[in-house]
């Protein structure tokens, strides 16, 4: 693709080094932010992030060929590079991301969840709903990419933008019509879904949170870049939680047609009521009436808590929109599973393990809170935190884990390059004397071993924190780990009489 035609939408402030090069005939073969993903024929994109500067790697770009660089500032390199400068390397690169897919985006029916909690949930109902109604539907966010029967791992809840249309693009070619995403705070923020439209758009709730040095300085500042996906995005048609003080501003002045689900709001067109849970061998749920237009639907689904329920009728809410009726609705809501969010295994002895992404303090109350009303004989947390940033989190999840579980297990998340000693000491400091008690076991595998090995029947035992992930981020490397394969393991090994 041609130079100019890349550049046709975005502001160039200053192009350096312009005689040399014909910007006409310079033809681009790639797109790339990664220096080591250069090449000949590409253009390198200077993206200035939390903890490393894409400008200071523009020089190992040249070295690989690489002839043409998009940068927030004058870049030294060799008089036959053509340096673009633009006042936004991430809004540039969402744009040329786009045209060098062809705007895939254009080809699809877009819905975007955004909130603090239950995007995950709520996307992926979404997207196993309308996958089991026929309807062909693409999913990107925490889980990863999934399309037709193909899965892709990501690092972020919604990748960068180059990744978002590369996806989107195969998505398109892979016949799917339909695109279900989690958009988070930092994606809006940062451009990453900067000129895709969103047909549906999704509000489920707001507290505190992905605040600190390397994500949003402050609370108005995560708030107004939630926002963002309703004010900026063309968006038809909004769902919203109507018993959530903050939904009328986030969708305020914005002209779509919304419609509100919820428990309390009598003005919510979705109401939930005479909610039950029940607990059945590997199954821990909730079940409820529906009320839509004067009738009542009966909904169940594998999922505790009455956070669920706000899930499931947002979910239905958007299902709806696109013409689908309660009755397919309701069958397939009773099969769902999402891996990661609840997932819940049985163990040989009568206790039930639950591996759940709870990673900050109010997803860790929710879930202690839901996982209670099943009257546990023991409700054991066991839980850490990432290391490296949002430290803040570790007073929540301690104060939180002390509080409302009856015995804790601390130990490593995703500690990085920072000690997990120090992690879990900073997390116990907020136990006290009257708090639950607690064991720390820095190596998760043993830590969830012995929660296992300690387990009685009737007991719950919360892993908390990993959800889907099948890693653990240790001194900067990627180290497989799957609580999903370890609990696994174990019930296999007691059930054969084996060692773990």
């Amino acid at each position: 693709m041609l130079l100019s035609h890349l550049l046709k939408n975005i502001d160039c402030a200053q192009v350096l080094n312009p005689s040399n090069a014909e910007i006409d005939r310079i033809e681009i073969g790639s797109v790339c932010y990664d220096s080591r993903k250069a090449c000949y024929n590409s253009l390198f994109v200077c993206i200035a992030g939390a903890k490393q500067d894409g400008h200071d790697f523009a020089s190992l770009a040249y070295q690989r060929m690489c002839r043409v660089f998009i940068a927030e500032k004058p870049i030294q390199l060799p008089s036959d590079a053509v340096v673009i400068v633009t006042p936004d390397t991430r809004r540039a690169l969402a744009i040329l991301s786009d045209a060098i897919f062809g705007s895939p985006s254009k080809e699809l029916r877009i819905i975007g969840v955004t909130g603090t909690k239950g995007k995950t949930t709520t996307s992926l109902l979404i997207y196993n709903l309308l996958n089991a109604s026929g309807i062909s539907t693409g999913y990107i966010g925490s889980n990863g990419v999934s399309f037709d029967d193909l899965h892709f791992n990501t690092i972020n809840t919604t990748p960068e933008s180059y990744e978002l249309h590369y996806y989107m693009r195969r998505m398109v070619d892979n016949g799917i019509t339909t695109l279900v995403m989690e958009v988070s705070s930092q994606a809006l923020k940062y451009h990453r879904v900067h000129g895709i439209d969103f047909e549906i758009t999704v509000f489920t709730n707001l507290y505190p949170d992905h605040i600190g040095k390397f994500e949003h300085p402050d609370f108005n500042d995560y708030k107004n870049s939630k926002r963002l996906l309703f004010t900026s995005h063309n968006t038809k048609f909004i769902v919203y939680n109507a018993d959530e003080a903050s939904s009328q501003e986030m969708i305020q002045g914005v002209f779509a047609e919304s419609v509100g689900i919820g428990i309390d709001s009598l003005t919510a067109d979705y109401m939930a009521s005479r909610i039950a849970f029940f607990r059945s061998p590997g199954n821990i749920g909730v079940s409820f009436d529906c009320t839509y237009d004067g009738k009542k639907y009966p909904v169940s689904l594998s999922f505790p808590g009455v956070f669920s329920v706000y899930n499931a009728m947002t979910a239905i809410a958007v299902c709806r929109k696109l013409g689908l009726s309660f009755d397919s609705l309701i069958k397939t809501m009773q099969k769902v599973r999402i891996k990661g969010r609840f997932e819940t295994i049985e163990l040989p002895n009568g206790a039930t393990a639950v591996i759940d992404y709870a990673h900050n303090g109010v997803s860790l109350k929710a879930a202690l809170t839901a996982l209670r009303v099943y009257n546990p004989n023991r409700l054991t947390c066991l839980f850490g935190s990432i290391g490296g940033r949002t430290k803040m989190r570790r007073a929540e999840l301690g104060i939180v884990a002390s509080r409302d579980a009856d015995f804790c297990v601390i130990t490593s998340d995703n500690p990085d390059l920072e000690s997990p000693a120090a992690i879990i000491g900073d997390i116990a400091s907020y136990f006290t004397a009257g708090s639950c008690p607690y064991v720390a076991i820095p190596d998760r595998k043993k830590a969830i071993l012995y929660a296992l090995e300690n387990s009685k029947e009737g007991d719950i035992i919360l892993c908390a924190g990993k959800g889907h992930e099948t890693y653990q981020l240790i001194n900067g490397v990627r180290e497989h780990f799957s609580e999903t394969e370890i609990i696994n393991n174990y019930c296999e090994a007691i059930k054969n009489n084996s060692n773990v």
